[in-house]
């Protein structure tokens, strides 16, 4: 029988700059199921942000800085979080639970508000799309649904953010 290894795909050192470009936004990394169920599973009427990371150097070279420029937004999500496909992979199974009706995809980005799916992007709506494109995508989702204050970091950090800029074939497998 196939058992499907469940531990990171890529090398953990290559990564780092692709969820660093999230952290540095004050972006909190779930890591476990355990962290993904109390992060969306909150009953407080707050708007959670989910960000399924990725490698893809076409769909997340995108998202990354379009989510970058989006949180500028003076009203952006009360809380914000994000997983890595194919790295914390129990996490990202997590979260794709409690996205229904729709396949799986990375990047992409979910919206909830009491533990209930309000929005999703999935990884369609990014790719193809520029970091601009999808910062006026995710402008427009967070007037409509959030009330949290922006933005999430200081203009003059914002300004020092730098992107990973990689292809995804480039990226080694991890080998452990």
């Amino acid at each position: 029988m196939f058992t499907m290894n469940k531990g990171p795909l890529y090398d953990q050192t290559a990564v780092q700059p692709m969820r660093d470009e999230l952290t540095a936004l004050g972006i909190k990394e779930l890591l476990t199921p355990a962290e993904v169920e109390a992060a969306i599973e909150q009953k407080n009427d707050k708007t959670i942000m989910v960000v399924i990371n990725s490698v893809c150097g076409c769909a997340a070279g995108s998202a990354r800085p379009g989510v970058a420029s989006a949180l500028q937004n003076k009203i952006i999500p009360d809380e914000n979080y994000t997983v890595f496909a194919g790295q914390e992979r129990e996490a990202v199974e997590k979260v794709r639970s409690y996205i229904k009706d729709f396949p799986a995809s990375s990047p992409s980005i979910a919206f909830f508000k009491n533990g209930n799916l309000i929005h999703f992007i999935p990884r369609f709506g990014i790719e193809g799309y520029t970091a601009n494109e999808v910062a006026k995508t995710l402008t427009g989702v967070f007037d409509e649904l959030c009330s949290g204050e922006g933005p999430s970091i200081s203009p003059e950090e914002f300004a020092k953010l730098s992107h990973a800029q990689i292809c995804s074939s480039q990226i080694p497998l991890n080998k452990g």
